[in-house]
């Protein structure tokens, strides 16, 4: 009789002869880069330090891709956007101290994005772990406390025996759902140390799934059933799990209007009949969600953005699907189900009753017309024409990055992605510097269509050294920088709040010289010729610039009445 407990992984003959054979010449660092190509990464991204010598030499014994960025905060960037594309981990290569601690703001935004990212830094030498301070090139009292509050988990290693297990475990983190950026740290001279350990093959970090609790599901099947008026938000969690086709099934089902917060851009189709867009920054949608009486939010948070500044006050029934247990009830009472999204959409598509309401569509269309006449008496027809354009030169399957930047904040609501997992902006952490760098991970993910990225001056200014990255690796990425001379959302704040703005003007380059010297193609257009010179430079192949000088406003906020 076997039991379970008797069952032992057995090695295959190949990896046997492995093991007997161990090439010379390893390390520490070989042992993680080969428990990386075990875990199946193929790319990595990263930028050299003192410390960190160990791997990168270990890279030229490797088949891996290295896409090396020249800061570190950006090369984080990259692996969100990566991961983001691929839903793989990214594996973000480190050194210590203030380079660890520069790529801090990028794991912020893949944390609040659910983005995955596997970050693995060096650290001073064993001898120094423990908080004294032993006067070590880096040194941290506690290099793990400054990622211990922004990452998903912490797993630091002390010898190499434990690099494989370690990594499998961080690897298998950042997979489980909620997705999101994990750290690893490797002192110095385990790295460096000569290994006779055997060449890591194949791991298993299979991410655990989160099943809904099918007395939960069966609830909420029964409210969406019985509903008069329900309707969906879906959110990010969405796109992640890849259930944007049972949320379509399971809104044309109950007849139920779907809005997208701006995470979850491309979840449901722009131009269903049930589609109520993306428009949450305006109290006429703000208000049609606080009037269903059950409305069912999937893979959100209803966090400040998505619920118009927290001024959304269901009066209804609320059904909240979120894979994230910090997120679950923590802004409105709801009937929680702690799940991923593609489960728990497919468990109410299994239960849930067909809902007959030949008045949902109509009620939709009244709603987008309202938002459209408010729109329309702002006069701001040189922005809607400069979001119209850059959607029609953008090849209908290629992603688009944003930075925080006026022409984001219009994308967020007005933007038509076209598809689910096409649209990504930094309004997770909402930092500066975001779009170039993680266009260059997608690009990096994909090379066989353009990708677009949209900065405004300010946030370029974050991003430059980067064009070196992109003519490198000769990466097909097209950079629109709106150029209005400083910060202009910031400019137009403070404007608003104090009648003049402070420390917001900029003096900048001239932008397409300097994409130029690095050997990137530039071109200065303006609003009439945007379309064309967009659409021209994106159906050439390599990294571009298009420089649009323009001042662009924002729509006014419902909010703030």
């Amino acid at each position: 009789m076997t039991h379970d407990h008797d069952l032992v992984l057995r090695p295959t003959p190949a990896q046997t002869e492995a093991a007997l054979n161990s090439p010379p010449g390893r390390n520490g660092g070989d042992l993680v880069v080969e428990t990386l190509a075990g875990l199946g990464a193929t790319t990595v991204f990263g930028l050299p330090g003192q410390h960190a010598l160990g791997m990168f030499d270990a890279l030229r014994r490797s088949d891996l891709t290295y896409v090396g960025l020249r800061v570190e905060n950006n090369a984080g960037f990259a692996a969100d956007a990566y991961g983001r594309i691929t839903g793989e981990a990214a594996p973000l290569l480190l050194s210590t101290g203030p380079g660890a601690l520069t790529s801090l703001a990028a794991l912020q935004e893949a944390a609040a994005a659910s983005a995955p990212v596997l970050a693995i830094s060096s650290q001073i030498p064993r001898a120094g772990l423990g908080g004294g301070r032993h006067g070590y090139l880096h040194e941290l009292p506690d290099q793990a406390a400054s990622f211990r509050g922004v990452v998903k988990s912490v797993h630091t290693v002390r010898s190499q025996s434990q690099i494989p297990s370690a990594i499998a475990a961080a690897w298998k983190s950042a997979l489980t759902v909620p997705h999101g950026p994990v750290w690893v740290e490797i002192p110095q001279d385990v790295l460096l140390d000569a290994t006779s350990l055997p060449v890591v093959t194949a791991l298993d970090a299979t991410p655990e799934e989160l099943v809904p609790r099918p007395e939960l599901t069966a609830v909420a099947a029964d409210l969406l059933s019985k509903a008069a008026r329900p309707a969906v938000v879906a959110g990010g969690g969405v796109v992640r799990a890849d259930a944007s086709g049972k949320l379509l099934a399971l809104a044309e089902r109950l007849n139920a209007p779907v809005v997208t917060t701006f995470g979850g851009k491309g979840a449901f189709p722009w131009e269903h009949p049930l589609s109520l867009q993306s428009w949450l920054e305006d109290r006429h949608t703000t208000d049609f969600l606080e009037d269903a009486d059950v409305l069912l939010v999937v893979g959100s948070g209803l966090g400040e953005l998505s619920s118009n500044y927290h001024t959304f006050k269901p009066r209804g029934r609320v059904i909240q699907i979120e894979a994230d247990l910090g997120k679950l009830e923590s802004n409105h009472p709801a009937l929680g189900i702690h799940a991923d999204a593609r489960l728990a959409l497919q468990a109410l598509l299994e239960t849930v009753d067909e809902r007959a309401d030949e008045g949902a569509a109509d009620r939709v269309r009244e709603v987008l017309a309202k938002v459209r006449d408010r729109i329309a008496a702002q006069e701001l027809t040189l922005e809607q024409d400069v979001l119209a354009s850059v959607r029609r030169a953008l090849p209908a399957g290629s992603p688009s990055f944003w930075d925080m930047t006026i022409l984001a904040y219009w994308a967020w609501s007005a933007f038509d992605a076209k598809a689910p997992n096409a649209m990504h902006s930094a309004q997770g952490a909402g930092g500066l510097g975001y779009g170039f760098p993680a266009a260059l991970g997608a690009a990096a993910a994909d090379r066989t269509r353009p990708v677009l990225a949209v900065s405004g001056d300010g946030g370029a200014l974050y991003s430059i050294a980067e064009l070196a990255t992109a003519r490198q690796y000769d990466l097909n990425v097209t950079w629109l920088i709106v150029d209005d001379g400083g910060y202009g959302i910031l400019r137009e704040y403070m404007t608003d709040a104090f009648g003049q703005a402070t420390a917001t003007e900029l003096t900048r380059p001239d932008y397409v010289a300097l994409a130029e010297s690095f050997g990137v193609p530039g071109v200065r257009t303006t609003p009439e010729n945007l379309e064309t010179d967009l659409s021209n430079v994106l159906a050439q192949p390599g990294p571009s610039v298009v420089v649009l000088p323009a001042v662009l406003r924002m729509f006014a906020p419902t909010h703030l009445a």
